[in-house]
């Protein structure tokens, strides 16, 4: 199976750059060869289906999007947000309810 193609750019890499990913920062979040994720981008094949899950997680989409098919999104931290959120998660509970009531309190702030 070959994941869509644009004229100039694969769709893995169009997910890869929309989530704020180097072609490595993603290869590591995957447990991949960096390689391995170019000779995806560059051919359009489908990467090996035990990377499915993971790479679509990273890039913060589903695994349908990931292979190009069109599904409603659901808002999700991508990119720079999702390594973020990631980070937070292993902080202590105390830490992460202060930052919780930072970001809750700006989300407030633009919804006025």
């Amino acid at each position: 199976m070959m994941l869509f193609m644009t004229e100039d750019v694969s769709h893995l890499r169009a997910l890869r750059e929309a989530a704020g990913l180097s072609l490595r920062e993603l290869a590591r979040l995957v447990g991949e060869h960096p390689s391995n994720v170019s000779f995806w981008e560059r051919t359009g094949k489908t990467p090996k289906s035990e990377v499915l899950v993971p790479m679509a997680a990273a890039l913060g989409v589903s695994v349908e999007e990931l292979l190009g098919e069109k599904k409603p999104r659901k808002a999700a931290p991508t990119g720079r947000a999702l390594k973020s959120f990631a980070q937070v998660s292993h902080l202590p509970r105390s830490q992460q309810k202060k930052i919780l009531d930072v970001v809750d309190a700006l989300l407030a702030q633009q919804s006025n």
